[in-house]
């Protein structure tokens, strides 16, 4: 039997085309899944080593120490003399205060004889003037021998020029015998401690 002439010959299957999504399909790579593992990271290259690190954080450190252990040393340091200074400071005013009292006491010692004339020279029943005077000048005389010891000195006014610096000018006062600033009479004696004005003199002093 004859092939039909008009027998059709088998046609591929075609394949389906997907429909468009109306969104742009993308250009590039696909984009990896957010809950992708991260790449890991490259190794330091081989000249920088933590072994380098190391070494200078102990070497920091070692520094820190030092500078610690100098701190406590000069506190320590700081501690120890001030607390000799305050001994000191102490000590030295302990031997102040006794050396006033040690000089007070001597100068009252020095004194008591004197103030024992005085009180027999209150206490004598005699109307003879001139032994009640020589009395008293005794006991002026032990007075300045007290002082004297003491390096107490009376400054001779009377004559002098007048200085301001050992007198105190009380009146002035025409005098024609006597120069113009000469110091003409004592109202009051003056007194030097060991070239020290202890007290001015008061004085009268001439003007031409």
């Amino acid at each position: 039997m004859m092939p039909d002439e008009h027998q059709i010959e088998p046609s591929e299957p075609e394949t389906a085309q997907p429909e468009p999504s109306g969104q742009p399909e993308p250009s590039g790579p696909p984009e990896p899944p957010d809950d992708a593992a991260p790449e890991p990271e490259s190794s330091p290259p081989p000249d920088e080593t933590p072994s380098d690190d190391a070494d200078g954080a102990g070497s920091i450190g070692a520094e820190l120490d030092e500078i610690a252990r100098q701190r406590d040393a000069h506190y320590d340091r700081l501690l120890r003399l001030t607390a000799e200074f305050d001994n000191y400071r102490k000590r030295t005013e302990r031997e102040r205060r006794e050396l006033i009292e040690q000089a007070a006491g001597d100068l009252l010692g020095d004194l008591l004889p004197v103030i024992d004339d005085l009180e027999r020279a209150l206490a004598a029943d005699t109307h003879d003037g001139d032994a009640y005077r020589r009395g008293v000048e005794i006991i002026h005389k032990q007075l300045l021998d007290v002082m004297a010891r003491r390096g107490v000195a009376p400054i001779e006014a009377v004559g002098a020029d007048f200085d301001p610096n050992l007198h105190q000018a009380v009146v002035h006062e025409p005098s024609d015998g006597h120069r113009d600033g000469e110091v003409v009479e004592e109202l009051r004696r003056g007194y030097t401690l060991r070239q020290r004005l202890l007290r001015p003199s008061m004085v009268k002093v001439a003007k031409a």
